[in-house]
Order: structure tokens, then sequence, then C-alpha cells
């Protein structure tokens, strides 16, 4: 998952510095990729700007370091949507980013382009479930140094079930948005509970 395209995606929702894209990535982005440093941030909108993809303009602040405000130019836009709607090819992992990445940026997508990502999705993860579920995992150890045999088959036989747990509210997710959407409805989420703190 490129950097650029996440960067591109948030800039277009609204023009940001980079240091608020760094607070994005550490904050409302932290799940889209990991460990994003500043370095990162700013290498990647130099390289944008002289591609043309981003321009700024400079915010003079009393006192501070002036700020350079990130915009997303039309050919930087056409560079994002053709990424988000062009052919999407599920990674080997479910857990990996890029299929995330497309779902946070659902905004710049119609239902029906939407629908589409979800289905190929749902159909690879589908295949992979028939495919691996089952498989017989059994495996010969012929270890040269200590190693207990049955410490790691029961490892890996509880890494499996909690995998298989994981694809499949994995797909129950998928089926549950596209249906959703199918209806022309999607569930209203709780807002979340401020923490309070206790006094005493």
């Amino acid at each position: 998952m490129k950097l650029e395209y996440i960067l591109l995606g948030t800039l277009l929702g609204r023009p940001r510095t980079g240091y608020d894209l760094k607070k994005f990535m550490d904050t409302h982005g932290r799940f889209l990729r990991s460990n994003t440093q500043m370095s990162q941030v700013y290498r990647s909108l130099t390289a944008m700007a002289e591609r043309g993809w981003v321009s700024f303009t400079v915010q003079g602040r009393p006192g501070a370091q002036d700020a350079k405000i990130y915009r997303v130019t039309a050919e930087g836009a056409s560079v994002f949507l053709d990424w988000l709607t062009g052919p999407y090819h599920p990674p080997t992992r479910f857990q990996d980013p890029d299929f995330g990445v497309r779902l946070h940026f659902a905004g710049f997508l119609t239902v029906d382009q939407l629908l589409a990502l979800l289905d190929t999705e749902l159909e690879a993860r589908q295949r992979q479930v028939a495919k691996y579920r089952f498989r017989d995992r059994t495996e010969q150890y012929e270890a040269s140094v200590p190693f207990d045999v049955e410490l790691a088959i029961a490892i890996n036989d509880r890494t499996h079930v909690h995998g298989a747990a994981a694809i499949d509210a994995h797909l129950r997710n998928l089926i549950e948005l596209r249906s959703d959407l199918l209806d022309g409805r999607l569930p209203e989420q709780p807002s979340p509970e401020p923490t309070r703190k206790v006094t005493r």
C-alpha cells in the first residue's frame, strides 16, 4: 500500500499541513498503515508536488514557522481515483491494508463501485476458506536443537482456530455491508460513550 494514495485521499477530504497528515496517520489512519514517520510524510509530499499531484500555499504564523497547506491538484485527484476505482487484486492475507484503505475512502466511490469491490474481496476470501480451511496441517519435525513438538502443535492449532474465526468475522462483515448497501441503508452505529473520570 503506497503512502501516496492514503495522503492523496486524505487531502481530497480537506487541505492539510504535513503535521496534520502525520497526526491523521497516528489517529484515524493508524490501521491503514503501520508506523508512518514524519519524514516519510514530507518525502511523499515533496515527491507528489514534483509530480504535480499536490500544490501548496504558505501560511504565515506569527512567532512560529510558516506552514505549507497542501491541496490535491486535478492530476493528483485523477491518480487517486484511478487507483481507487481501478482493478482490486486481493492480497494473500485478508489482514493486509489494501482493502481497508479502499473502504476508508468509500465516500469517493459510487454504491455500484463499492459493491464491486466488496464482491471481489468476498469471492477471493470464500475461495481461500474453501481451499485451505480443512487442509492437512500435519507437519514432520526433525529439529536439530531442543524442540517441543506437542507445544508447537498446540500453538499452531490454536492459531489456526483463531485465524479461522477472524476470516469468518471478516466474511460476515462483508456480507452484512453488501446487504445493507443493496437495501439502500447502512446500520446506524451508536456513538461511543465519552470516558468519564471518577473522582473520589
